[in-house]
């Protein structure tokens, strides 16, 4: 069987105890405890006791703490997976957002999350998933895509330029089928045909001579 590894110099078991007193953080100041037993002389297994593990993980606790001191037993945030995209792909991901898609090239005209990541398969061969993209792209400060199809062409101000148009033009139209109806009232009072000729199924006979 091997040796224990012993705790660095620079530190005593008061010095422990009394970090493990202060700290916030009850499994670092368990830690602390169980290596503080080790400075006073105490085996491993005992040590082991008393931070309630086994015998590797005081070993791991003590190569941690050889290495970067007491702050080495805080457990540590874990990274998680890393990130599929890079920062060249996150750019090309936005420039394409700004742009917006191309009907006849990507035969959409609104981008979805769905759409953005076929795009992105299509371009770097790389498979995300919808709620991956999602949080991606909330990191890159987008918080949803447009949820309004817009033409890849369309100018600022032309939707509100061509209303104000439309309203005008059916203003006036509406103002010309007024005048239209006048003029059939106003022909309908005198109609000059009806004196000249007899109503229809009537027919004009000169009066008969009586003998």
């Amino acid at each position: 069987m091997s040796a224990p590894i012993p705790l660095r110099q620079d530190f005593e078991a008061s010095q422990l105890r009394g970090l493990a007193k202060r700290s916030k953080d009850g499994p670092q100041a368990r830690r602390l405890l169980a290596l503080a037993a080790i400075y006073d002389g105490a085996t491993r297994t005992e040590a082991a006791k008393i931070g309630g593990v086994g015998l590797q993980i005081i070993r791991d606790w003590v190569l941690r703490f050889n290495a970067r001191g007491p702050d080495a037993l805080v457990n540590g945030k874990s990274p998680g997976q890393p990130s599929k995209l890079n920062d060249l792909q996150r750019q090309a991901i936005a420039d394409m957002i700004e742009r917006g898609p191309i009907p006849a090239v990507h035969g959409v005209v609104r981008w979805r999350l769905i759409d953005l990541a076929q795009w992105i398969f299509e371009e770097f061969r790389i498979t995300i998933a919808k709620q991956t993209l999602s949080r991606e792209l909330r990191a890159m400060g987008y918080r949803k895509l447009s949820a309004r199809p817009r033409h890849h062409a369309q100018a600022q101000g032309a939707i509100e330029d061509f209303k104000a148009s439309q309203g005008a033009w059916k203003k006036s139209r509406a103002q010309g089928l007024r005048h239209d109806r006048n003029l059939v009232r106003r022909r309908g009072s005198y109609r000059p045909e009806e004196q000249d000729y007899p109503s229809l199924g009537e027919t004009r006979h000169p009066p008969k001579r009586t003998a």
